[in-house]
């Protein structure tokens, strides 16, 4: 397995949930990590917590959905780090509704924060690790990437487009040294129904997601540092990780 100490990860979504669950566990690694999310507060003690362990960090407020913060989330990581070896895209929202009942800007925030957000940050980061000849990307999806339901259909979108680019990044990348992964976890005890407008779905998928025998964040940060530790030979392309317990389904 390959050691990650004094590396330097990226980890957008890290105001909470997997990732900040993330930055955790790599900086206990011995990465020096950088956090990024739209709630500074959450960030800078997140920050505090990681310090007092040991550890090494920098929080950089913004909001991917924007390609400028995107972007400034990769230069002041290199600029604070000199390099970048490992980004997480952990960044996600949630919306409920289907073709009748979303408006356009709901729509749009889903997939300007799911997917683009993902993909401005990989834009910014692939010459740098190009550059390096080595680097992780990893994506965080879900199951509704792989299994559509109407009832969270922009949600569903942008999972299924993320997996689409994942994939052509991987094969664009491998030949530059870069590996690239994609996760998709089940029922995880995350804040994500925190993003429904709909009250009464909001509270019906936080119930789901925090059910007994639904996973932790950090059952999730398992598979990511499998998928980091591996020989730069081998690449983990696509992890499902679903709870051992098989949970009623949304209805």
């Amino acid at each position: 397995m390959e050691s990650l100490k004094g590396k330097v990860a990226l980890v957008t979504g890290a105001s909470s949930g997997i990732g900040e669950a993330t930055a955790l566990a790599l900086a206990a690694e011995g990465l020096s990590v950088a956090i990024s999310g739209r709630r500074r507060e959450r960030l800078e003690s997140l920050v505090e917590r990681i310090v007092v362990a040991g550890g090494t960090a920098l929080a950089l407020p913004g909001d991917v959905s924007i390609e400028a913060d995107a972007t400034a989330c990769v230069t002041d990581t290199v600029a604070a780090f000199g390099r970048l070896d490992i980004l997480v895209n952990s960044a996600g929202v949630n919306e409920a509704g289907g073709i009748e009942t979303l408006t356009s800007k709901q729509w749009q925030r889903v997939i300007d924060i799911n997917l683009m957000g993902t993909i401005h940050v990989c834009r910014a980061a692939f010459p740098v690790m190009k550059g390096q000849g080595s680097g992780d990307i990893i994506n965080i999806s879900s199951t509704a990437g792989r299994r559509a339901g109407w009832r969270f259909a922009s949600y569903s979108t942008s999972k299924f487009g993320l997996t689409g680019f994942t994939e052509s990044l991987r094969q664009e990348a491998g030949q530059a040294g870069i590996r690239v992964s994609i996760i998709e976890p089940g029922a995880t005890a995350t804040d994500i129904a925190s993003s429904i407008s709909d009250p009464q779905w909001r509270d019906m998928i936080q119930q789901h997601t925090h059910k007994e025998g639904a996973m932790e964040p950090s059952d999730i940060v398992d598979g990511i540092l499998l998928a980091v530790r591996l020989p730069r030979r081998a690449n983990v392309t696509r992890i499902l990780i679903q709870p051992t317990i098989d949970l009623e389904a949304m209805p």
